[in-house]
C-alpha cells in the first residue's frame, strides 16, 4: 500500500487516520505493519464501503480538504470497490534499532553465512560483498549511478539493497545509501581490519528523509544535520528551490521534538 510521503507525515502526528483506495480486492489485512520513512504504521481495519456513503468527517481524517478532493480522487478506478482502511502509527522502524547494533564475533559469523545464501540463491552469481563495498565507498550516490558502476539494473540493485536492509547492513537515504554501524562492523570483519579511511556521517542529527529534491538543496547549501538546519530562518530555506512545504514541515516537526526551531535572525 502506497502513502505519499506528506501524508505519513500527518499520520505520525496523529492527524490522520484514515485512507480511501479503490481495490479489486484488499491489499492489506488487519494488523499489517508497514515500514514507511516515518516508522511503523499499522492497519487497523479495512471494510468496503460506497463512495456515496464517504462523509466530510471521513474526508478530514483522511488528510482531504474537502469531501469534494477525496471523491474527485477517487474518480480513477470507478469499476472497482472503495475500501475505508484505519490507520496508526506504530512506533519506530526495528531495523532502525538494529542498525545501530554493532554484532560480535558470533553473530559476524551468522551475518556471514546469511550473504552466502544470498549469493548462493542469486542467478547473477555472488552480489552482497560487492554491494556492501560500493555503498561503503559511495555513500551518498544515487542507486542508479551505483548499479551502472557494477552492470547492474537499478531495479534489480535496489531489490538486493534491500535485502541487505533487513539485515541491518545498510540504511536508505532520500539520495543513495551508507552502511550502517552494523553493517561497517561486518565490512571490517571480513577485510581483516577496520577502514580508516571510511567517511564518517556528518556530526550530528542526521536530517529527517525529506524527500531527493529537498535533500539535494539543503546539501548544496552544505546542511547535513537538524543542527544545521536551526541555524537557518524558515522562509529561507522554503525560498531553496525543491525545498517545498512537506520539508519544511517534516523539518519543523523534527525540530520541535527536540526543543529547537528555526532561527528569527
Amino acid at each position: 500500500m502506497m502513502i505519499r510521503p506528506d501524508t505519513l507525515a500527518t499520520i505520525k502526528a496523529g492527524e490522520v487516520d484514515l485512507a480511501f483506495r479503490r481495490w479489486d480486492r484488499p491489499r492489506v489485512l488487519v494488523g499489517t505493519k508497514l515500514r514507511t520513512r516515518v516508522g511503523v504504521v499499522e492497519v487497523t481495519s479495512v471494510e468496503q464501503v460506497a463512495a456515496s456513503r464517504i462523509t466530510a468527517a471521513d474526508a478530514k481524517r483522511a488528510g482531504a480538504a474537502s469531501l469534494k478532493e477525496l471523491r474527485g480522487m477517487l474518480e480513477a478506478k470507478a469499476d472497482k470497490p472503495v475500501w475505508r482502511v484505519g490507520l496508526r502509527h506504530a512506533g519506530a522502524d526495528p531495523r532502525e534499532e538494529l542498525r545501530n547494533a554493532v554484532p560480535d564475533a558470533a553473530e559476524i559469523e551468522t551475518i556471514r553465512t546469511r550473504l552466502d545464501r544470498l549469493d548462493a540463491a542469486s542467478k547473477i552469481g555472488p552480489w552482497t560483498r560487492a554491494t556492501l563495498a560500493i555503498i561503503d565507498q559511495r555513500p551518498t550516490v544515487r542507486a542508479p549511478d551505483l548499479a551502472a558502476e557494477l552492470g547492474r539494473e537499478t531495479l534489480d540493485f535496489k531489490k538486493d539493497v534491500r535485502k541487505l536492509k533487513e539485515l541491518g547492513l545498510t540504511e536508505s537515504l532520500d539520495i543513495g545509501y551508507r552502511l550502517s554501524p552494523r553493517g561497517a562492523a561486518v565490512v571490517d570483519a571480513e577485510s581483516g581490519a577496520p577502514r580508516t579511511d571510511r567517511e564518517a556521517p556528518p556530526e550530528g542529527t542526521p536530517l529527517p528523509r525529506i524527500g531527493a529534491p529537498a535533500t539535494r538543496a539543503l546539501r548544496a547549501q552544505g546542511v547535513w544535520t537538524l543542527e544545521q538546519v536551526r541555524t537557518w530562518r524558515e522562509a529561507d530555506l522554503a525560498a531553496l528551490h525543491g525545498v517545498g512545504p512537506y520539508a519544511i514541515r517534516l523539518l519543523g516537526e523534527q525540530l520541535a521534538e527536540r526543543g529547537w526551531s528555526f532561527t528569527d535572525g
